[in-house]
């Protein structure tokens, strides 16, 4: 078997949006996330599919995107029926507490509902939503490097215990 090539990073993580320019203020003016490509299109290159569309990169400080795709029919992306809103976000860092909580400010300041400061005990974060109601966390790692490398060494362990008390539970429900 031949060996996994290392994952770099992250080069962008992709939503769909209502509108650009709203889009863009939101990341751009409040966020401070500069506009760095705009792709418009009528076909889709993976694909062949016909859908007009501009496809935005915001870029972060080290190097990797978030980017947006309007399809010109001024719709968001619907959140999912079965899960609730606070599952599917976006986790962007920040360096200091301090910036965390100028952030927060800064969204209060622009009428965005903030939720937090909530500590995590590894991470502090304060929780919004774009104007596509999409969710997104800004976060400060606050744990030191031992008990991150604790964590890491008990993931694996958490996890296949949680697998078999799911299992377990998935046996025992009595079929309908």
């Amino acid at each position: 078997m031949s060996a996994v090539p290392p994952i770099l990073g992250l080069h962008h993580f992709a939503w769909r949006c209502r509108n650009a320019e709203e889009t863009r203020h939101f990341y751009e003016d409040i966020l401070g996330l500069p506009l760095v490509h705009l792709i418009r299109l009528d076909r889709v290159p993976s694909t062949g599919e016909y859908c007009p569309y501009v496809h935005l990169f915001f870029e972060m400080a080290d190097g990797a995107n978030i980017a947006f795709f309007d399809l010109g029919d001024d719709t968001a992306a619907e959140p999912s029926p079965n899960t609730p809103p606070w599952v599917n976000h976006i986790a962007l860092r920040l360096a200091t507490l301090e910036q965390l909580e100028a952030m927060k400010q800064r969204l209060v300041e622009h009428g965005v509902d903030v939720l937090g400061v909530t500590d995590h005990h590894f991470v502090r974060s304060i929780y919004f939503f774009d104007p596509n109601g999409f969710r997104l966390e800004l976060t400060v790692p606050v744990a030191p490097a031992e008990t991150l490398e604790c964590y890491k060494m008990q993931a694996r362990p958490a996890l296949d215990a949680w697998a078999e008390e799911r299992k377990k539970a998935v046996s025992e429900t009595p079929v309908a």
